[in-house]
């Protein structure tokens, strides 16, 4: 196959690296990197030292750094593309693929800061809203299509060829089988889903989860306080998910229950260090700072509560999330305000049960 990782950050550099030294498959990849400089450099110490710097790149990966509006007939003749850049450059990069006629796919988690819209949007949501509004649609191959690449993986361990599980998604058959086809491996196992919805806000809610727990270790709460919030943390993921037309089993998947253990729970977790950044005292801007990467859950918190809030549906660990971001509380009053809320059943249908009756 001919692959296409538009985005040389450390993610889309270590599923590069993965596709191009696949043992049997003998791929052709080309990484993609907005700055030329960047890519120089990674030509020169055939390393990328900014994001996997002790990660030899393969011989065969290819480099390109041409302006992505210049692309076009590049990609044109790829068999897959795959957006590997943060949220708030993938709408950019689906303008700019949307007329390649090959399937497309992204890795970025999150959801999107309002745009034409009062909320946020997933990545599935935005392409399907560049195709209301551009004639993109009409002009994809009848192969093409579009899809998400998600689940517990951590992007030096990928780069290193230590053992992971990710999920395709989905709607159509054909990019799931690319992306398999892609990146299936000895080393990597890549299960198949139609399920978008439920794959993006798995991705997008664990890592606002993962900068409570972060904070919960970071204060010293211990083993307990950390599971509960977990548990309770996927609770409110499912939630928010199901609003959204996702699948209820989805959650219990490589994409929610897996993705959320990992980034809550490992040390190589941007959104957790976050987290333990804060319970130490250190300012939010400090503890960006001292990351050096993106931290997404910092940036879409916002937007999860915001979505939630539209859907109607409850999630208290976000909103302290959010309420300790935006300074209004600190990491000790999160804490009091989660513990202190009424008590209810774990059941939803429990809950119904409870709840007084109705007014006559």
């Amino acid at each position: 196959m001919k692959i296409a990782v538009l985005g040389a950050g450390a993610w889309g550099t270590a599923l590069a690296i993965s596709a191009c030294r696949h043992p049997s498959a003998q791929h052709e990849v080309t990484l993609w990197a907005r700055s030329p400089q960047q890519a120089a450099d990674m030509q020169a110490e055939r390393c990328n030292r900014r994001y996997l710097p002790d990660v030899a790149l393969p011989p065969a990966l290819r480099l390109q750094s041409d302006p992505v509006e210049s692309l076009g007939d590049f990609l044109a003749t790829q068999d897959l593309i795959v957006i590997g850049t943060p949220m708030s450059a993938l709408r950019g990069m689906l303008h700019a693929t949307a007329s390649a006629g090959v399937p497309v796919a992204w890795l970025c988690k999150g959801f999107e800061a309002p745009v034409s819209e009062p909320y946020g949007l997933l990545g599935h949501e935005i392409r399907a809203r560049l195709a209301l509004d551009s004639a993109a649609e009409s002009a994809m191959a009848p192969g093409a299509g579009y899809g998400v690449l998600s689940g517990p993986s951590f992007a030096l361990e990928v780069a290193r060829g230590q053992p992971t599980a990710l999920v395709a998604a989905s709607t159509r058959a054909a990019v799931r089988e690319a992306l398999v086809a892609a990146f299936h491996s000895p080393a990597l196992r890549v299960y198949a889903s139609d399920d978008m919805a439920g794959v993006e806000v798995g991705g997008a809610v664990k890592n606002v989860l993962a900068i409570a727990t972060g904070l919960c270790d970071g204060l010293g709460l211990g083993l307990n306080a950390r599971a509960a919030l977990i548990t309770r943390g996927l609770a409110e993921m499912t939630r928010l998910g199901v609003a959204l037309g996702a699948r209820t089993e989805t959650f219990m998947g490589l994409s929610g229950l897996g993705d959320l253990v990992l980034t809550a729970t490992g040390d190589l977790s941007r959104n957790r260090k976050v987290g333990l950044l804060l319970a130490q005292g250190r300012t939010l801007e400090e503890a960006v700072a001292s990351l050096g990467h993106v931290a997404e859950g910092v940036y879409c918190a916002r937007t999860v509560l915001q979505r939630a809030k539209g859907l109607e549906v409850e999630m208290p660990i976000t909103q302290s999330v959010v309420d300790l971001l935006d300074g209004r509380i600190q990491p000790a009053q999160a804490v009091a305000a989660l513990m202190g809320r009424e008590p209810v059943s774990e059941s939803p249908e429990l809950r119904e049960l409870q709840a007084p009756p109705a007014a006559a």
